[in-house]
């Protein structure tokens, strides 16, 4: 998969997407800008963050109004679209921190390492980074997730931190949420995994720590979640057997294959997990754009 098909997916959202959701626009906005808005909530209408490459595309009269250009230029970070979803909550533009930034495997003080294309040159690299800070760190990036959700599981006393994140991820876990609940179970989905920089990556490659060399998770494409609608920290009892297992993560794969059927625009990874000393079963899901199972 190129570059272009991993990250660069605005243009791909502007057109392909056609929902049957509505963003509030704000007062005096036209038609158009509203109809140009629906893709960008996803399949499941429940995204709220717009990359700025996307207003570039769409061109929203709107914006011009809010920025001053239809180019719409942001620093990097989050900011006010002045909109809103069907249920009122706000939608906010983002722009990256260029990939570029990054020197001698850092940003700043935050430790990222180095993307296997860095070295062979014939790989992909992300486009850039969401700069995470303690302001924004709980920030809805969805209707149901945070941007804490997807952090990396190290460096804590250093800000800002920085992820990659692929908003289809968002919409196939959103999805994911929405089947669970109309198949009469809890929609809470817990990230257990999100982004992983290569440096923290690293030390999970190998049959110790089973994590792939080349892991989705390194492109903001790729969670590991799991069903606790009983808070216990833990993958509920999905298949009502009495028991949790593998066996539920299976239950939850079969749910997702579902959505990709439904949804082919977000196929990619599926894998079930079995439970360990220091985790319960999970599933591995990721948009990776061809079907994978192992």
């Amino acid at each position: 998969m190129t570059a272009s098909n991993r990250f660069r997916w605005a243009p791909r959202l502007a057109l392909g997407l056609m929902l049957a959701v509505c963003a509030v626009p704000p007062a005096g906005a036209s038609a158009d800008t509203t109809r140009a808005l629906l893709p960008l909530l996803g399949w499941s209408g429940k995204l709220r963050i717009i990359p700025s490459a996307a207003a570039r595309v769409l061109r929203l009269p709107a914006l011009e109004r809010f920025f001053g250009s239809k180019s719409v230029d942001l620093d990097p970070g989050f900011h006010d679209a002045e909109m809103s979803a069907p249920d009122g909550e706000s939608l906010r533009l983002f722009s990256l921190v260029p990939f570029s930034d990054k020197a001698r495997g850092k940003l700043g003080e935050y430790r990222l390492g180095t993307w296997p294309g860095e070295r062979t040159g014939n790989e992909d690299l992300p486009e850039g980074f969401l700069p995470v800070t303690r302001a924004n760190a709980d920030l809805a990036v969805s209707k149901r997730f945070r941007l804490s959700d997807f952090m990396t599981h190290d460096q804590v006393g250093v800000w800002p931190k920085y992820v990659v994140l692929e908003p289809r991820l968002l919409d196939k876990l959103e999805l994911l949420a929405d089947a669970l609940e109309a198949a009469g179970r809890s929609g809470r989905l817990v990230v257990m995994s999100g982004f992983r920089t290569p440096q923290y990556n690293a030390q999970g490659v190998g049959r110790r720590g089973g994590r792939a060399k080349d892991s989705q998770h390194m492109y903001g494409n790729a969670a590991d979640v799991f069903v606790d609608g009983n808070g216990d920290g833990r993958m509920d009892d999905l298949n009502r057997d009495g028991r949790v297992n593998r066996a539920d993560a299976q239950w939850l794969l079969a749910l997702a294959e579902r959505v990709e059927t439904a949804q082919p625009g977000l196929i990619g990874g599926l894998s079930a997990y079995k439970p360990t000393k220091a985790h319960g079963p999970f599933l591995h899901v990721d948009v990776r754009g061809v079907r994978a199972r192992w």
